[in-house]
């Protein structure tokens, strides 16, 4: 019998393909009992990988797919020429309906183009977002868009706030959640001409919570649940955001290391100090979807894990059982 929602999974993309993306596919299915998963890419690749582990035949399906798009390469050409590309055979499966949604850890632009040059757009959707849940000290936020859309106009930020809302109250679980565009200052007046233009629209909608500005300072906190910002701002806060964690905690054991007295108050923390950077962990969290899409495409970390893929995997199944793409469909078009 065939499961309910199906996930085409990128078995060839990512630094670590495939062993740490077909581990990843394996353990998922602990997680979901109505998922099977496609793993899209070189047959007898996969099929190797496969036999390390003991699962359920019968949801795990090869599809076949034997050439790769490389991050070296220009995106739109790519998915053009490679039609037997692991990413374009994988996005085939999503619009033929033979997939509910593909997750890769390959090439970002590659991904990006063929989600919407493949799949399309939802009507009325102008363009497509790249949305991460980011880790807060009050749980997580929304970073809408984060590398879609370098050069957005106003009324995409616009839409951007109202399917962020969907997806943070409907995936995630926030009721209501608080908007804010990023800024550089918290006034009304502030920001470039962008802001200035975006805020006053969010300001008169009346379908989200809009709180005003936020500024970069302020995110780590959770002052907001859905950060709205055009792509290069948002890609600038997610690098470092990412590279920031990652050389306080190497700055945090290597002070811990120094001597002797710190050590012994290494081995004293270290269960709080783990349980807490555990918080902070994004790849809890899954992938960035690619939102606006007529099927769901979730984009994960180059450098992803088995847990990553795991938990976009899971991400995937939210999202379809919540009907999300339903849900920014019904209100776009009502706002048309």
């Amino acid at each position: 019998m065939q499961s309910k929602i199906r996930v085409a999974v990128d078995a060839m993309g990512g630094d670590n393909a495939p062993n740490e993306i077909i581990k990843g596919a394996v353990e998922s299915l602990q997680d979901q009992n109505d998922l099977s998963v496609l793993l899209v890419g070189q047959e007898d690749v996969i099929q190797r990988e496969l036999n390390k582990y003991k699962y359920d035949k019968s949801r795990i399906r090869i599809v076949p797919a034997n050439d790769n798009i490389t991050n070296n390469e220009a995106p739109v050409m790519a998915i053009r020429r490679k039609k037997d590309s692991s990413i374009v055979v994988a996005l085939n499966l999503v619009k033929n309906g033979e997939a509910d949604a593909f997750v890769s850890a390959g090439s970002t632009g590659a991904v990006l183009a063929g989600g919407q040059l493949i799949i399309g757009r939802i009507k009325g959707v102008e363009r497509p977002p790249l949305a991460p849940v980011i880790p807060t000290m009050n749980g997580v936020s929304l970073l809408i868009d984060c590398g879609a859309n370098v050069d957005a106009r106003s009324s995409h930020l616009v839409q951007f706030a109202k399917i962020g809302s969907i997806y943070m109250e409907n995936v995630i679980g926030i009721k209501n959640p608080r908007v804010a565009i990023v800024n550089i200052g918290a006034e009304e007046e502030k920001g470039n001409m962008l802001v200035k233009e975006t805020f006053p629209l969010l300001k008169n909608c009346n379908d989200i919570n809009f709180i005003g500005s936020i500024e970069a300072r302020d995110i780590p906190y959770g002052a907001a649940d859905v950060i709205v910002c055009e792509a290069f701002v948002g890609n600038v806060i997610l690098k470092l955001y990412e590279g920031l964690a990652m050389a306080l905690v190497k700055k945090i054991k290597s002070g811990l290391m120094k001597t002797t007295r710190s050590k012994i108050g290494a081995l004293l923390a270290k269960p709080a100090l783990k349980e807490t950077l555990k918080d902070f962990d994004a790849s809890k969290y899954g992938g960035a979807p690619l939102l606006g899409l007529k099927g769901l495409v979730v984009k994960t970390h180059g450098n992803s894990k088995s847990t990553e893929i795991r938990n976009a995997i899971s991400q995937c199944v939210t999202f379809t059982e919540q009907g999300i793409n339903e849900k920014i469909q019904d209100n776009i078009s009502n706002n048309e």
